[in-house]
């Protein structure tokens, strides 16, 4: 139980003060306009309370992610937490802020073209492609997960359950953001905080003890910690779905000193609720090998129904099944959304599209290749979602480093995890069964090579940075 406790404290101080000192490096200017109100269109660009933008970007970014990730995760033990903790608040925060906060400079630009503006048009185009799969992925799975469940629970059948479920996509998609998630999602975001906020206090007054500290690895399938369970828990500690998400919220935004609540503060309440289901999973079923047993009965679903109607009775069933359902839905909707964002933005130069119909009809290209997908099974999307995703978190805090790096502030906040990310990417493709399956210790051999080499990379941006600032001053001189 100490741990656990601990370990919330220690969220709660890392947006308390490390929130601070990553948004004094940014360099923060209320006087400038934000694109909410110089490019207002009424579709995406609309002012919006920071409490709301809040409450929409924590549901965006979470969804299922801080539930499933870190039930899954917590099969590792309480190792899992050292990684929520130091995760969200030195790596997930700081990547959300500077998603967010870069797309507010920039006019609301979407993902791929911030990561072309400082890394290059090759890695745009790459990142362009990487993006949109994702999207594409995220939205499949998460309506296939909910339309399995309401199939069970209802008379419809798994494809008018897709239907219904798609025909609200499009609505959320197309619609301009004040019309259904400005109004809805603000009471779903409250709907995640409750329910974790109760598991959370039922925790501490159950028999069995909240696991403490120990770096022992308890997976039952002895799976290495290294690289897996950084990807296993992701919307917990760190996303690269986020990264897609956070212009959202950016185009909505009244002033720069939001930016440290709305995107800092939703990463941080996403790890709080990581590890209270974290804990809860361990605690719940006596240790991992009972967790185990459990998720090969019903999965995660039936793990967060299990716990939830015994220790919140009716109430806590009726969560569940809320959480089951509308989670992953309001998370594909913003998929969608963000994917017609980054269309636009990508097609921009080559289509007229200042009309207002131009922009939405882009969700077409979306939606059909995302209804096909949801015909596959949902842990076999998952599976190709976890790489991909943290791919993208990787690239966006090399984006953020190298924004650092060429305004001359403290790039470590963002180059240090980055170089820690990119270990853990360049290691999981080679390990994982839907990578290439190489043995465990030629992988990690791999990753460090790739690691070692983008470092070098990064020396050399630094030195070309400094000539370029000698250059400057001496032609001032």
């Amino acid at each position: 139980m100490v741990t656990f406790i601990a370990s919330i404290l220690l969220l709660i101080l890392g947006y308390a003060f490390y929130s601070k000192l990553v948004e004094r490096v940014f360099v923060i200017d209320d006087n400038r306009p934000t694109p909410a109100y110089t490019k207002q269109d009424g579709l995406d660009f609309s002012p919006m309370s920071w409490a709301k933008g809040s409450l929409i970007q924590l549901l965006n970014i979470a969804g299922l992610g801080p539930i499933y990730g870190a039930i899954m995760g917590a099969l590792y033990g309480p190792v899992a937490f050292i990684w929520i903790v130091v995760g969200a608040i030195f790596a997930g925060a700081v990547h959300d802020y500077f998603a967010g906060m870069l797309s507010l400079r920039h006019g609301g630009q979407q993902y791929p073209t911030l990561v072309g503006r400082y890394l290059g048009s090759t890695i745009k185009t790459i990142i362009n492609i990487v993006s949109l799969a994702l999207m594409i992925l995220v939205a499949a799975a998460f309506t296939a997960g909910p339309a399995q469940l309401i199939s069970s629970l209802t008379s419809l059948s798994f494809m008018s359950a897709i239907i219904l479920i798609f025909s609200y996509f499009v609505l959320a998609a197309l619609l301009p953001i004040n019309k259904v998630i400005g109004k809805i999602y603000p009471i779903f975001g409250a709907i995640l905080i409750f329910m974790a906020s109760a598991i959370g206090i039922s925790l501490l007054f159950i028999d069995q003890p909240i696991p403490n500290l120990t770096f022992e690895n308890l997976h039952p399938g002895e799976l290495p910690i290294w690289p897996l369970i950084m990807v296993t828990i992701s919307c917990g500690a760190i996303s690269g779905f986020h990264a897609t998400q956070s212009p959202i919220i950016s185009r909505t935004m009244k002033k720069e000193s939001d930016g440290r609540k709305v995107f800092y503060g939703a990463m941080i309440a996403e790890g709080v609720i990581a590890m209270i289901w974290a804990a809860a999973a361990m605690t719940f079923f006596s240790g991992t090998e009972g967790l185990q047993a459990a998720l090969a009965a019903g999965g995660p679903g039936g793990v967060v129904d299990e716990i939830s109607k015994s220790m919140l009775g009716t109430l806590g069933a009726i969560l569940a099944i809320l959480g089951v359902i509308i989670l992953p839905i309001t998370t594909g909707d913003t998929a969608l959304r963000s994917s017609r964002m980054i269309l636009v933005d990508l097609l921009r130069n080559f289509i007229n599209l200042d009309a207002k119909w131009k922009r939405t009809v882009l969700a077409i290209p979306i939606i059909i290749p995302t209804f096909a997908l949801t015909q596959l099974d949902y842990s076999f999307l998952w599976r190709y979602v976890g790489w991909t995703n943290q791919v993208v978190a990787t690239v966006m805090l090399w984006t953020g480093a190298i924004y650092l790096l060429q305004n001359k502030r403290f790039h470590w906040i963002c180059s240090i995890p980055a170089l820690f990310m990119t270990g853990v990417v360049g290691t999981y493709i080679f390990y994982a069964p839907e990578g290439f399956s190489l043995p465990y210790q030629l992988s990690v051999g791999i990753g460090i090579a790739i690691t070692t080499v983008v470092a070098i990379w990064f020396v050399i941006q630094i030195r070309k940075n400094k000539h370029i600032i000698v250059e400057k001053d001496s032609n001032v001189a």
